[in-house]
């Protein structure tokens, strides 16, 4: 026995105590292969599940690493049957292997002829094959790459993808040779991405992961269709593009609601490329337009279903998908893993910000009561009405007041899920307000009057959650939100962690309401950020306004 910090459970949960002095050595030890569950005050519960372990695999740790990790740290004997678990789930990566054979071209390889037995018994894999060329190789359909490495995945027999890529239509792109230069964690989440071929690259928000994207796209040498959020994310990346590398503005499309140019580099967003019309994916087809050498993904954590699906049929195509959190509320982190590729890098958040690339935060839970009137009729609605009725209490307006004008030298951010409740609190505050409503051209010239320092207020919806570049902001006021979105909280702290010139701290407020589940869901929305070492302060909104009352 020793005085490890992990308790390793044979249910296959790690038990981390957080206040000893190895905590943060281990967490960042089990991180590519555990995954937090629960985040306390003291004792953190983390999850080994298989898919935890392929992408640890896929990512180059072995089993022997695995294991060496838990029984370095684990202070009682590491239970042997979850050892032999960790041992057996990791090498089921890789026993089926997807190669291009010299004459038949795909085909899927088996080190374990039995488990290529198997998987051709299941009427799922049937369709996705053709003949036969010995007890160890199938041929399989080229179209159906994607769907077979999906299926395989679901049937526990995980493929190694190992039939490489087109090159594509070949584009010269550069990085520009001014005064900057990748971070070293930028340089390293390209070369494991071009090493893998295709994948993940996870990097905390305000660290750079459009650069990362830019110098993939130099490293390829072709032509890149990028796929963004929305319209004002598609521009940013476009200015992003065209001050760090070699590319003109002739030889970037946007591709959007507003405008359809399909160039050497295309930039499209998700909502063009999901709209049906009269059932079809209209707008699909963007994929083959050109003979693409790169498709890269941005918050490949929302990528939407009908984009999956497509995915599934590029598979040839080196694929980049770049966000903050791999955490996707509707459970598809499989379907990333499958479509897009494994993790290939993920930076800490609390490494980055030690190396002083991103500003440390502060981040406070501000709970408030409902007052009587209110809590009587919440007890009284519906399951479904209570969330909002709990989130929008006007009883939170006069805490962002005070928060607002507890910072007068910092730009601020409100942000919140409900327009309704957004209005009134731009009206209260008397400051300007973006939502999904907003024009285009509108949101764009407000963001860059909070940028100028114009305006120093600004009240947001979750159009604002992803991909916008607002360096000047140092504090987030989040009223309400998606529910328990784990991946929201996390984007919204990283809305103001773009390290300031004055090194001075972000502070990311959340307001809850206490006894009702919007507290509930503040707890779960708190778990990502969490794993990540951020600590929530929780104060009373009565001390907060008041003062802490005395004995």
């Amino acid at each position: 026995m020793t005085d490890g910090p992990l308790i390793v459970q044979s249910d296959k949960t790690l038990l981390l105590e957080i206040d000893h002095a190895q905590s943060v050595e281990c967490r960042q030890a089990i991180a590519p292969f555990a995954e937090l569950e629960r985040a306390p005050e003291h004792i953190h519960t983390y999850r080994i599940t298989p898919l935890g372990l392929w992408n640890a695999r896929a990512a180059g740790h072995d089993a022997e690493s695995v294991v060496d990790t838990l029984l370095k740290y684990s202070r009682y004997p590491v239970p042997h049957a979850l050892l032999i678990d960790v041992a057996e789930t990791m090498s089921r990566y890789g026993r089926l292997q997807l190669h291009m054979h010299p004459s038949h071209g795909l085909v899927l390889q088996a080190t374990d002829v039995n488990v290529l037995e198997e998987v051709l018994r299941s009427k799922k894999v049937i369709p996705l094959i053709g003949k036969r060329l010995d007890e160890q190789t199938v041929v399989v359909h080229p179209s159906e790459r994607g769907h077979l490495k999906q299926v395989l995945l679901k049937l526990g027999w995980p493929a190694e993808d190992l039939a490489g890529y087109v090159d594509g239509e070949a584009h010269p792109i550069a990085l520009s040779d001014s005064a900057w230069t990748l971070r070293p964690y930028q340089q390293e989440a390209v070369d494991g991405f071009w090493h893998g071929g295709s994948g993940v690259v996870v990097l905390p928000c305000g660290a750079g992961k459009t650069i990362v994207g830019a110098a993939a796209m130099a490293t390829a040498g072709a032509t890149t269709l990028i796929l963004v959020t929305n319209t004002v994310s598609a521009r940013q990346w476009k200015a992003e593009l065209l001050k760090r590398t070699t590319l003109t503005e002739e030889e970037i499309g946007e591709y959007s609601g507003a405008r359809k140019e399909i160039r050497p580099v295309t930039i499209a967003t998700y909502q063009v490329m999901t709209t049906r019309r009269q059932g079809v994916y209209a707008h699909l087809e963007l994929f083959d337009a050109r003979d693409w050498g790169l498709i890269i993904y941005d918050e490949v954590h929302l990528l939407p279903a009908p984009v999956f699906r497509f995915t599934a049929d590029i598979q040839a195509r080196r694929r980049l998908g770049l966000t903050a959190t791999l955490v996707r509320e509707d459970g598809m982190e499989g379907e990333v893993f499958s479509l897009i590729g494994p993790k290939r890098y993920d930076a800490p958040w609390k490494d980055i910000e030690a190396q002083g690339y991103i500003a440390p935060a502060e981040c406070v839970e501000v709970r408030v009561s409902l007052p009587e009137a209110e809590r009587r009729a919440y007890s009284i609605a519906e399951a479904e009405d209570r969330y909002r009725m709990a989130a929008t209490t006007r009883s939170k307006n006069r805490i962002v007041e005070h928060l607002v004008n507890k910072h007068p030298e910092d730009h601020v951010l409100v942000i919140g899920q409900y327009l309704d409740q957004l209005d009134e609190l731009g009206e209260h505050l008397g400051v300007p307000i973006i939502t999904g409503a907003t024009p285009v051209k509108e949101r764009e010239r407000l963001f860059q009057s909070f940028r100028d320092g114009e305006t120093r207020v600004l009240v947001v919806s979750k159009v604002a959650n992803f991909s916008v570049d607002l360096p000047e902001a140092g504090v987030a006021i989040q009223v309400s939100g998606t529910f328990g979105s784990r991946q929201e909280e996390a984007q919204r702290l990283g809305r103001v962690l773009r390290p300031k010139g004055d090194k001075r701290k972000a502070h990311f407020y959340t307001i809850v309401t206490r006894d009702t589940v919007d507290a509930d869901y503040a707890a779960h929305r708190q778990r990502f950020l969490a794993e990540q070492g951020y600590a929530y302060n929780i104060i009373d909104a009565d001390d907060l306004l008041y003062g802490p009352k005395s004995d």
